[in-house]
């Protein structure tokens, strides 16, 4: 009585179970080891003293102004970033490559040299700002250089996940539209928007989650005040300073449960804006 042979089947991919065990190493050591200390440390505090701290007005309102702002500048650098890369796919410029590597720069440029430059020319004596001074518009040292500062460090997230679902899109689909009556905002809208909705709302949460870390980049054109145009990364550098290592984690372990939420949230529109795609 002859027995089937059962033939070990290869994995697709040579080393398959080293490079597994490699990354989820990799993950224990550089992403939950970290994070699992924040936890840890914070438990150290009761209740009622983890509560105080992170509901402490000065931190409340180092909330609000990090959230809500990186969530403004995230908005502009989701219409900004979608023009941006619009004009890269769609449009033939000269020096296009300088342009499109521009784009890229604060990806390269260290995050407190751009504040330097960003603070440099946005303070009431710098290049901008001088001219807008006498009109008593000041944008350096208060909330509104704080969102400049998230919107130059955010776009490059916009446009570079826009720019190759722009690149990837069908023509035909356009030109199947305008064939059908449709006009240039009708075929926007109703084709082009809906196929590129998904990696806008990536480049947004991209954004938005860089802005919420963001710190080089702010402190020199914010201003720092408490209550004013303090942000909250600034708020646990100074916790840190004071040797109060429990109270920074535990707003540090605040934001990213606070984060994560949005994010997530983020993430489920889109996956029901693809699924809503399909199906129609």
């Amino acid at each position: 009585m002859a027995f089937p042979i059962k033939l070990k089947q290869s994995s697709v991919i040579p080393g398959f179970s080293l490079a597994l065990g490699f990354t989820l190493l990799y993950l224990l050591l550089i992403v939950l080891v970290p994070l699992s200390g924040l936890f840890i440390k914070t438990s150290t505090l009761q209740w009622q003293s983890f509560i105080d701290t992170i509901t402490a007005p000065r931190v409340m309102a180092a909330y609000k102004i990090s959230f809500l702002i990186s969530f403004l500048a995230a908005l502009v650098n989701m219409v900004f970033g979608l023009i941006v890369a619009w004009v890269l796919v769609r449009y033939r410029l000269p020096l296009k490559k300088i342009l499109d590597a521009m784009i890229d720069l604060p990806f390269a440029l260290p995050t407190s040299v751009a504040g330097i430059a960003l603070s440099t020319l946005y303070a009431p004596h710098g290049w901008i700002g001088k001219l807008l001074t006498p009109y008593g518009i000041q944008l350096a040292f208060n909330p509104a250089g704080i969102a400049i500062a998230l919107i130059f460090v955010g776009l490059p997230f916009v446009v570079r996940t826009v720019e190759p679902v722009l690149q990837d899109m069908d023509k035909e689909l356009e030109e199947a539209a305008m064939t059908l009556g449709a006009t240039r905002w009708q075929t926007f809208t109703k084709v082009i928007f809906p196929y590129i909705m998904p990696a806008l709302l990536t480049g947004f949460a991209m954004a938005f989650a860089r802005g919420l870390g963001e710190y080089g980049s702010v402190i020199f054109i914010a201003g720092n005040m408490p209550m004013v145009s303090e942000i909250v990364p600034l708020v646990i550098i100074t916790k840190l300073e004071q040797y109060d290592y429990a109270g920074a984690t535990a707003i540090a372990l605040t934001m990213l449960i606070i984060s994560f939420l949005l994010l997530l949230t983020i993430n489920m529109l889109q996956r029901w804006n693809s699924a809503r795609m399909v199906h129609d």
